[in-house]
């Protein structure tokens, strides 16, 4: 397969002059993922790009957090992404523009759990997009958007459930060589 990794995107139906279009020139999986037992972790994977971006107003570095962080239950974040709103049959398909939705999180141990309102969750087309939560005025990656409960999304007490970054941040660091 080949990806392209497009940083700077808010409306996918418009060029905004924004855009910068990269190349992937490697992929590296955690080698504990299992693609037939999710629950099991380890979903994260780290892209390295064939070109550097350029910072500006719509494109900057991820942060990560430290080693081992888990933020407090309720902690506010942040997931974004162009899933869809809700669940099959949707009323409204795909959004054309980048959405964020303000979460509240549960943690577990190589996982995050946030949502579960009834309202607002991740769905499906937002895995891989990142669950932003700011840390002393700095937003930093806390997870990664792995998977929703098979009920659907918005369901109340089924969270979105993410990848917990700083269970991995060894990890990332090692595998970016």
């Amino acid at each position: 397969m080949n990806y392209r990794v497009v940083a700077g995107e808010h409306n996918l139906n418009a060029n905004e002059g924004s855009e910068q279009i990269f190349g992937v020139s490697r992929i590296v999986v955690h080698p504990y993922w299992n693609s037939n037992n999710v629950a099991a972790g380890y979903d994260i994977a780290l892209f390295r790009l064939n070109g550097y971006a350029t910072l500006n107003s719509a494109v900057q570095l991820a942060v990560l957090p430290q080693e081992g962080t888990i933020l407090p239950n309720n902690y506010p974040c942040y997931i974004t992404g162009w899933g869809l709103t809700r669940s099959l049959p949707a009323r409204r398909g795909l959004p054309d523009l980048l959405q964020p939705v303000l979460l509240g999180s549960t943690v577990k141990n190589t996982m995050v759990c946030a949502g579960g309102d009834g309202v607002r969750s991740g769905c499906q087309g937002d895995s891989g997009g990142p669950l932003h939560c700011a840390v002393n005025g700095q937003y930093q990656v806390h997870g990664v958007t792995s998977f929703v409960s098979s009920q659907g999304c918005n369901v109340y007490r089924k969270p979105t459930v993410f990848t917990r970054v700083s269970a991995y941040v060894s990890w990332i660091n090692s595998a970016a060589l």
